[in-house]
């Protein structure tokens, strides 16, 4: 894409900061403990947390060109002529769609001036023509090498500490956006010391929650977060950041869901609920339906001035015949755009089995009574439930007495979902999309159509769970694989994996890196964890192990309860 900017008379830079006061109390002494340990205003983890707090400027990249400023909404742009205002980052977008539409390649953005604009340290400066406004971009890094981590964010409030000379505290002060972090780092002389109040908590940008207990453990995972994702710190808001080879790695490595369809300016997407494609390394694709029924066709690729263009030959699917701009890879995502406004967002879905029907998960569902683990606001959330080899559905009430519910007759596996079918063998609305399984458990998305309602987890209720937890019982299988660690509702550190063979714990992500040690002992029917500052910092301490099987311990700290599931055979 190219942006070009009109010429305006500079007028000046208008800087401002933000004053951070702290309020005064007793004088108390430093604190002597390793979680409350220290941090002068100059020092390396100073410069981490300052380089976590800076303002991303990456987003409107495609009408500043410039990673390290923002531009303030509101303001006006000119797109190939066409006059827009941008009130949000959503409008952004608006920007992207019309560069796309246009066959040739001499796209036009010019800025409205005056406009404000927010640099990397939250200074704010007018900038009144685009010479002034390409002479600070000059100052950015791009392609992800500038010191701003954005890959990684803090979870606010967090509590600073303040001392004097004496190692006295002096007061606290209390932040509550990066924006005010940041100005109060810049506040602090060289050698003024601070100290954190942990424990602290950060997000990674998949959105997984990282809690640490100590400066420097603050200090490592912000530097482990440096390189952990695309910045995309570049001027094409995300179009153009892949090769066609990347495109083809992308397209075969797993299946993907269709989630919109347009064609010939109507939405399709209804017929198409639920579809799969799995792309092939021989340049075969194949779509299968709801109901299992399967279409065969080609795709290739290729590239020119453009982008990368994906070409679709699908005999009885017409909608999907065509050679598609490829004009954006987001996370899981890829979109397919035609210049007369058609569309096709596909959904990676890792998960998606070639075919209507997974042997294996129907096996795990016909062995045992399954029931929610969070009470569920479906008609049926409140019992355990049976799945029947002939394909029946039967439901259990609190005094142990097996029912039916007409509306819920019986049950099939399609495409990674559970449907089921009235007494009159129509399908119902309601299904539930399987993200994640084991023999113990099944994540679920609970959708009605196409509308996705909530998500629960489906946990195993049978007499696997009826072994005696002895301390040596224990102790030979916790050491005999790796295991997840989740709460009930599966939703805690799914992405790690944890290996407890002698005595020691050693937690890995996805990568196969280690991200955590500790140690743990057993004693009983009682698991202690020890030495864990991280990932599973608030889960140091006494667990009881309340229920055992091969594949699965669940344990307890008083009303807290955790599910260990194996993750190896």
């Amino acid at each position: 894409m190219k942006n070009v900017f009109k010429n305006f008379a500079f007028i000046g830079l208008l800087i401002s900061a933000l004053f951070i006061s702290s309020c005064q109390e007793e004088f108390e002494e430093l604190p002597d403990s390793e979680e409350q340990s220290t941090i002068t205003a100059s020092s390396s983890t100073a410069k981490l947390i300052t380089d976590a707090s800076a303002n991303d400027g990456s987003y409107d990249n495609i009408v500043d060109g410039a990673s390290c400023l923002a531009v303030q909404f509101p303001y006006s742009v000119l797109v190939n002529g066409l006059e827009l205002r941008i009130d949000s980052i959503e409008d952004l977008k608006l920007i992207e769609t019309i560069f796309d539409q246009l066959e040739d390649d001499s796209d036009l953005l010019t800025i409205v001036f005056p406009i404000k604009i927010t640099l990397s340290d939250y200074t704010e400066i007018e900038i009144s023509n685009a010479a002034a406004l390409e002479e600070l971009a000059k100052d950015c890094i791009e392609n992800g090498a500038d010191d701003d981590i954005e890959c990684i964010d803090f979870v606010y409030p967090l509590t600073f500490f303040t001392y004097d000379t004496n190692s006295q505290q002096t007061g606290s002060v209390a932040v509550e956006s990066d924006k005010e972090l940041r100005f109060f780092f810049k506040d602090l002389g060289d050698n003024d010391v601070v100290s954190l109040n942990f424990p602290v908590s950060l997000k990674s940008y998949d959105e997984t929650i990282i809690t640490v207990n100590s400066t420097e453990a603050l200090a490592l995972a912000l530097n482990n977060a440096k390189d952990s994702c695309d910045e995309d710190d570049d001027d094409d808001y995300n179009d153009d950041d892949f090769s066609k080879e990347e495109l083809d790695a992308y397209l075969i490595d797993c299946g993907f869901l269709v989630k919109e369809v347009k064609r010939y300016n109507q939405y399709q997407t209804e017929q198409y609920f639920s579809y799969t494609m799995n792309f092939k390394a021989d340049g075969t694709v194949k779509v299968y339906s709801s109901l299992g029924n399967l279409f065969e066709g080609t795709w290739s690729t290729s590239a020119n001035d453009d982008g990368v263009l994906l070409n679709l030959e699908i005999y009885e699917l017409v909608d999907f015949s065509l050679e598609w701009s490829v004009y954006e890879l987001e996370a899981g995502r890829i979109k397919l755009f035609e210049s007369d406004g058609d569309r096709i967002i596909l959904k990676k879905d890792c998960d998606v089995p070639e075919g209507n029907s997974n042997e294996e998960l129907e096996v795990v569902l016909e062995q045992c009574k399954w029931k929610f683990a969070v009470p569920s606001s479906s008609s049926i959330g409140l019992y355990t439930i049976k799945f029947l080899e002939n394909g029946a559905v039967k439901f259990v009430d609190d005094n142990g007495e097996f029912f039916e519910i007409d509306t819920y007759a019986t049950w099939a596996i399609v495409n990674n979902s559970i449907v089921f079918y009235n007494i009159n063998q129509e399908l119902i609305a309601e299904r539930w999309k399987i993200t994640g399984s084991s023999n113990a458990q099944l994540s679920i998305e609970i959708y009605n159509e196409n509308e996705l309602i909530y998500e629960n987890v489906l946990l195993r209720d049978c007499e696997d769970l009826s072994t005696v937890c002895e301390e040596a019982y224990i102790y030979d299988v916790i050491q005999s694989c790796r295991w997840t660690i989740t709460n009930l509702d599966g939703t805690f550190f799914d992405a790690l994996d944890i290996d407890f063979s002698n005595e020691n714990i050693h937690v890995y992500n996805a990568n196969e890196e280690v991200v955590e040690e500790g140690n743990w002992e057993i004693s009983g029917a009682v698991l202690k964890f020890n030495d864990l500052s991280m990932a599973l910092a608030n889960y140091v301490g006494e667990w009881t192990v309340i229920a055992c099987a091969d594949n699965l311990f669940k344990i307890q700290r008083g009303e807290e309860i955790l599910l260990l599931t194996k993750t190896c055979n």
